[in-house]
């Protein structure tokens, strides 16, 4: 079987498209009905799976000189390439957790 382009599959199916079937006032029965919507989301696995990132990372760069350089030579004022990869790397996260903060409010 040959797959069909999706505008002729589209293109047939309104050409056989009778309009909507009535369903006398059932689908309006039944969403008032529907128990309302949960706005409410448990945050708590949101903020333990910060925390845990964070501590993660910690850890992970604790023994790495570059860290310690970097912190020591934005702390003096000095750009060297540690201090500047450093702050590169917490612009790139905050950039991230902003985006991702943006789409997630876009859908809600």
């Amino acid at each position: 079987m040959n797959p069909l382009p999706q505008d002729e599959i589209e293109a047939l199916l309104r050409k056989q498209f009778d309009g909507p079937i009535s369903d006398d006032g059932f689908s309006d029965r039944l969403m008032r009905q529907l128990p309302p919507h949960r706005q409410r989301r448990a945050t708590w696995p949101l903020w333990a799976g910060i925390i845990t990132g964070a501590a993660a990372c910690w850890l992970a760069l604790l023994p790495s000189p570059l860290l310690h350089l970097g912190w020591r030579d934005s702390f003096n004022g000095e750009w060297s390439a540690a201090s500047v990869s450093m702050v590169l790397a917490i612009v790139v996260m905050v950039m991230l957790a902003s985006a991702w903060a943006m789409l997630e409010a876009d859908n809600r």
